[in-house]
């Protein structure tokens, strides 16, 4: 499967379990990404997505978007979308 970096974590709310990702690339609801980093390695479908507390269906590059995560991830890890 290919894949495509789209961005990096920027915090995690713990207590949420929603990750925050600086986009460089643009996210749908749907999509399937892949976190990767020192201690995470897990592939997720996006269900679930928030632009400043908005509930949003896509994000485009330069924003800041909460998703619901899956696993524990750590600032600086990488976010790549799954290209089927």
């Amino acid at each position: 499967m290919e894949e495509r970096e789209i961005g990096s974590i920027n915090h995690y709310y713990n207590h949420l379990s929603v990750g925050i990702i600086q986009l460089s690339d643009t996210l749908k609801l749907g999509d399937t990404i892949h976190i990767k980093g020192h201690t995470s390695d897990f592939t997720q479908v996006v269900d679930s997505m928030q632009v400043e507390h908005n509930n949003v269906t896509e994000a485009k590059a330069g924003d800041l978007v909460g998703v619901k995560i899956t696993q524990k991830v750590n600032p600086k890890d990488k976010v790549f979308k799954v290209i089927a």
